[in-house]
């Protein structure tokens, strides 16, 4: 099968593997030299999560844009873009399972690197001097690459007339935001490597679990919801001694309200 930006993904496309998003990665840094506010993947997980999520279908040339600048050709990256169909498959499909737990091999996990992980994992000789305090933490780029999403397309996620859903759209988006925020607890464990030196606090693996959950309730609200519907106003209809709104010169009694 050939990929063009057009050929749509399916639930039985292979899942993406490592050399998968590593190629994402490689060319996100070959756009990045271009263009330097190219994200990187993690915040295009994000972005994608809150796309899949919308109450409107969001068209892919009204996305890529704001993703990746107005230069950018999906047709001069036909293997990115495919890569990103497969990816949004899975988190779509992920998000559309009915799971009971973050554990079920079925349920969304974003693709996401611990970076404080990474560079703690390394011998003390190559870490260099890297301030582990301003490195980002572990989900913070995914929750800005979401929000961002929604803020692009505020209308589309304008809060609904229902009380309820319009505080369910508020929890959700509040326990993203929450990832938005440094993680400043004392670290207990790895998302790096299983038993690799602690690099995030059990706070934030308990906010990373609550903003999975938050994901989960953004799609089914909007599913339900469906696309908003503007009213559409009716033009009142005219007395009958009005002139006629036709145009003809005659009363409306006489012309089209006889």
């Amino acid at each position: 099968m050939t990929a063009t930006p057009d050929t749509p993904a399916t639930p039985d496309t292979p899942p993406l593997g490592p050399d998968d998003f590593d190629a994402q990665d490689d060319a996100l840094d070959a756009l990045r030299e271009h263009e330097d506010t190219t994200p990187d993947w993690e915040f295009c997980e994000g972005f994608m999560a809150a796309l899949v999520c919308c109450r409107r279908p969001i068209a892919a040339e009204e996305y890529w844009p704001v993703l990746l600048g107005e230069n950018f050709r999906p047709m001069e990256h036909m293997e990115f873009v495919w890569r990103w169909k497969r990816r949004w498959a899975e988190v779509e499909a992920g998000l559309d399972a009915e799971v009971d737990t973050l554990d079920d091999e079925r349920a969304y996990q974003p693709e996401l690197l611990d970076i404080r992980g990474a560079l703690l994992a390394l011998p003390e000789d190559q870490r260099g001097e890297a301030d582990l305090a301003a490195l980002p933490s572990f989900a913070q780029a995914w929750a800005h690459g979401l929000l961002f999403a929604v803020q692009a397309w505020a209308q589309d996620w304008a809060p609904p007339r229902d009380r309820e859903a319009a505080e369910m759209l508020r929890d959700a988006l509040e326990a993203v935001e929450q990832l938005t925020l440094p993680d400043t607890g004392k670290p207990a464990l790895s998302m790096h490597v299983e038993d690799g030196p602690p690099s995030i606090s059990e706070q934030r693996l308990e906010d990373f679990g609550e903003a999975l959950w938050a994901a989960y309730d953004l799609r089914q609200l909007w599913k339900s919801l469906g696309p908003r519907v503007e009213a559409v106003r009716k033009t009142p209809e005219p007395g009958r001694n009005d002139l006629c709104p036709c145009g003809s010169g005659k009363k409306y009694k006489k012309c089209h309200g006889a």
